[in-house]
């Protein structure tokens, strides 16, 4: 039964919780937020399809997990923003594991996006394409696993995909629609403009 039938959840604390439940459940979400983990970087989360996926498989009744392209570790590093950091980075988590991980530091992706410059990877994340997909999860030392979600989780659990006010790019949107078939995927999402 879908999650949001079967079980409404009326908060945000509740959904947030509700997540982290879901990611905590799931060994192969454990698995990369504790390899991602080993690496010690700061402000580092797994974003994107990461949680975002789990929520909308959930939503729409899913028993099997929706297989993720990349896994997208990013992470906020101004000392450091050498594109090879990133490839080193990358190499590492894939010489220890057989995820497809993509590693990027948001310290320097203004300059790609064409913005000023990030201040954290919160910041950075703010300017992503969609609502739904700024939202990311890391993991503690001691096991606690925490969100970082600029917009928060509300729209995530709304069935929506959402351009972001923010970042107002209909090409780039409708591009990503287009690509990433979100809408065959999951046919219970619906276009909202924010």
């Amino acid at each position: 039964m879908p999650f949001s039938e079967g079980h409404p959840i009326q908060h945000q604390q509740g959904k947030e919780t509700q997540i982290i439940t879901w990611l905590s459940a799931d060994k192969k979400s454990m698995d990369a937020l504790e390899i991602a983990s080993s690496l010690g970087l700061n402000d580092w989360c797994l974003a994107a399809g990461f949680v975002r996926n789990i929520v909308w498989d959930k939503l729409h009744g899913f028993d099997v997990a929706t297989p993720l392209n990349d896994i997208d570790f990013i992470y906020f590093d101004l000392e450091n923003v050498e594109v090879e950091s990133e490839l080193r980075y990358e190499e590492r988590l894939k010489s220890i594991s057989n995820l497809p991980w993509s590693v990027k530091n948001q310290a320097r992706m203004h300059v790609r996006n064409d913005d000023k410059p990030y201040s954290s990877t919160t910041d950075a994340m703010s300017y992503w394409v969609e609502v739904e997909t700024a939202i990311g999860a890391s993991i503690s030392s001691d096991g606690d696993i925490s969100l970082v979600a600029p917009f928060g989780v509300e729209a995530l659990f709304s069935n929506t995909v959402t351009i972001n006010q923010k970042r107002i790019k209909r090409d780039a949107f409708e591009q990503r629609l287009c690509d990433k078939k979100w809408l065959e995927i999951w046919p219970r999402l619906k276009i909202s403009s924010g």
